[in-house]
Formats: structure tokens, sequence, C-alpha cells
């Protein structure tokens, strides 16, 4: 797979909480030129960005983030703001202690809840694998595909771990058909990109895609930078 081919599929992600506006330019003028699948930025950036690039940029955000605890009604309303300040993607981070509880229904519910607030716009689910048991992520195949999510995503990239091969196929034997896998944390070499790509994954979740391709000759697929 080329390069171009492989950055389509590519979440260019700033979230860390010292991200300055200088930053997120950056990271913006990247996804336009490299055509990545959207802009994974914080919250508080989306309208500036949507009012600077408009329809340039396809722009995602994340909601109960990187914990996941926060009340289902709190992340409603996140996901709300985010859409009307020109968001067209949410990646949620599940309640972890739901899993750990058990109480795999109630993930599921809300989950649900927060598809219907969705609408037609992309909900990646966050499940965090590094936290999770082999039954656990499992139970969140299920639960990402019976509440209707577009995506199960492996990492926030905050926690202990990030995306393995393992996690992927695991996820791929247990998720429904219409149910996608975005895959982050940890994605450091374009070969890890080329691998989650090539083990099934539709996206890609990384700071570091465009980096990667720093010293490659990409004259020839995008022009002069």
């Amino acid at each position: 797979m080329k390069v171009s081919e492989m950055l389509r599929h590519v979440d260019h992600t700033k979230l860390q909480a010292f991200t300055a506006w200088q930053d997120i330019v950056k990271l913006c003028e990247e996804a336009i030129r490299f055509r990545t699948a959207s802009v994974c930025i914080p919250p508080a950036y989306i309208r500036r960005v949507h009012e600077t690039y408009g329809d340039k940029l396809n722009i995602c955000t994340v909601v109960g983030f990187p914990l996941g605890y926060s009340a289902t009604a709190a992340k409603a309303a996140e996901i709300e703001q985010a859409l009307k300040d020109g968001c067209n993607e949410i990646d949620m981070v599940i309640n972890i202690s739901d899993v750990k509880n058990g109480d795999y229904d109630k993930v599921k519910a809300e989950i649900a809840t927060l598809k219907k607030c969705c609408g037609q716009h992309v909900l990646k689910v966050i499940v965090e694998t590094c936290y999770l048991t082999e039954e656990e992520k499992i139970a969140m195949c299920r639960a990402v595909t019976e509440a209707g999510a577009d995506y199960i995503k492996t990492s926030t990239g905050f926690g202990t771990g990030g995306a393995t091969k393992e996690d992927v196929e695991l996820f791929k034997k247990h998720i429904g058909p219409n149910v996608k896998i975005k895959a982050a944390g940890g994605v450091s070499s374009l070969d890890d990109l080329a691998m989650f790509l090539e083990l099934g994954c539709d996206r890609v979740g990384t700071s570091k895609a465009v980096a990667l391709c720093e010293e490659m000759d990409l004259e020839a697929e995008y022009g002069k930078y």
C-alpha cells in the first residue's frame, strides 16, 4: 500500500493538555496536504478550526476523554456542543468502571444513547484495551455492535498500553459486520501503520504519521511542501 493510501486512513491527532493553537494549525495544514481521514483535536478548538478551514477538514474530537467515567448526560452534552461547533466524528470513552463491575448492559445503553446524539455522524467507541481482560474485550465487542456504533477503538493513547495485533484480531472475530476498527496508541512506525491496516483496521489514530514520512521523498505524490 502506498504511503498516500495509508495516510487516508489516519486520524491525525493532537490531544495533549498543553496543545497550543500553533500546534493545531500545524496539524491541520499537514492533514490538508496529506489528505488524512480527519484531524482529531481537543473540543475547545473545534469551532476555531471549523471557522478557519471549513470543509477542507474532517474534524474529529473526543468525549469523556481520557478516563471515561463522566456521566452519560455530560458526555451527551459534550457531543451536542461538538456537533454544533462543526465536528463530524466523535471518539467516546466508555465507563471502564462499569465494565469492571460486569455491568455490560449499562455500557451498551450509554453507547446507544450517545449514538442517538450523534445521529448520522460517526461514533467511535474507545474501550481502552490495556485495562480489560479478554472476556471484557469480547463483551465490549458485543456492546459496541448491539448499540449501533460505527467503530470500536482500542485505546486513548493515555493509558498504560496501546493497540496490539492480538486485540485487533480479537475484535475482528467478535464485532458485527457493520462495525469498523480503529487502532490507536503506540503507532510509532510506518510498519506499525501498515500492519494495522493490513489486519483490517479502517482507521489508525496517531500523532506521528506525518512525521514518520518526513524522511521519505513524497514530492511525487504531494508536490513540494
